[in-house]
C-alpha cells in the first residue's frame, strides 16, 4: 500500500493505531537480528496481514491453545513473540504459557501488547459478571476482534452474549423475561448507538444505571501530516 501510493504520487497521512505501529516495530526490529517471530493472532484478521506483511519470510501464526501445542519452532533459532492488539487476555496468557513451555527461550515485549482499551474493556465485563447479569449485550460489528473477545469473555463466565450493531439488533423477547443486563462496546463503537440502546431500554421500563470501573486517560497525538 505504501509502495503504490509512493508510485502514484500521493499524500499519505499514516492513522495505523500507535499501538499497532508498536507491534510492527518490534516485528521488524527482532527480524532484522536473525530471530523468528511468533504472532499469537486470529487469521484472515487486517491486523494480523498488515504485521505478517512486516516480515513475510521471519514470521509464524499462532491461532490457538491447540496450535500452540503443535506449531513449528525452528530449532537453532532465536525466538520473540508478538500479538494481535485486541486479544482475550487470557486466552493470550495461555498461549504464551504453553508456547514459553515448550521453548523456554523464548522471549515477548517487556509490556503486553493488548490494546489497553482492549483489556479495560474485558476487565469491565468481568465486573458486570461479579454483579450478577444474566446477558451481556456488546455493542460492536462481526469484523470487530475486540468486540467478539468481550462476548467469549461472557461465554466463558456461562452468560449468553450477544453482538448488537443498534436497537433493530436487540433481542427483546429474550430480554422480556431477564431481571438484570449487561450492556458494554467495543473499543471502536460509536457513543451514540450505545446511548440509542439506553434511551431504548429506559423507553421499555428498564432502571439502567451506569458503572465506572476505570476512567481511561491515554491521549494520542494526531498524526504529523495533520498536526
Amino acid at each position: 500500500m505504501r509502495a503504490e501510493a509512493d508510485r502514484r504520487g500521493l499524500r499519505v497521512v499514516d492513522a495505523t493505531c500507535p499501538l499497532v505501529t508498536k507491534v510492527h516495530r518490534q516485528v521488524e526490529r527482532h527480524a532484522g537480528r536473525g530471530r523468528h517471530i511468533l504472532l499469537i493472532g486470529h487469521a484472515g484478521h487486517d491486523e494480523v496481514i498488515g504485521t505478517m506483511g512486516e516480515a513475510p519470510d521471519a514470521i509464524t501464526l499462532v491461532t490457538s491453545a491447540r496450535d500452540a501445542e503443535t506449531v513449528d519452532m525452528p530449532a537453532g533459532r532465536d525466538l520473540f513473540y508478538v500479538t494481535q492488539t485486541t486479544l482475550s487476555v487470557d486466552e493470550t496468557r495461555e498461549i504464551v504459557e504453553i508456547l514459553q513451555r515448550r521453548r523456554p527461550d523464548l522471549k515477548g515485549p517487556g509490556h503486553s501488547d493488548i490494546c489497553y482499551a482492549t483489556q479495560n474493556r474485558q476487565d469491565a465485563v468481568k465486573a458486570l459478571l461479579a454483579e450478577g447479569i444474566q446477558r451481556l449485550l456488546v455493542v460492536g460489528s462481526d469484523n470487530s476482534s475486540n468486540s467478539l473477545r468481550l462476548g467469549e469473555v461472557a461465554r466463558l463466565a456461562g452468560v449468553p452474549a450477544d453482538l448488537v450493531g443498534g436497537t433493530a439488533d436487540l433481542p427483546r423477547a429474550e430480554l422480556a423475561t431477564l431481571d438484570l443486563v449487561g450492556l458494554t462496546a467495543g473499543a471502536s463503537a460509536p457513543e451514540y448507538l450505545v446511548q440509542d440502546i439506553v434511551r431504548d431500554f429506559e423507553a421499555a421500563g428498564w432502571r439502567v444505571q451506569s458503572r465506572i470501573v476505570l476512567e481511561e486517560n491515554v491521549k494520542f497525538d494526531l498524526p504529523p501530516e495533520l498536526s
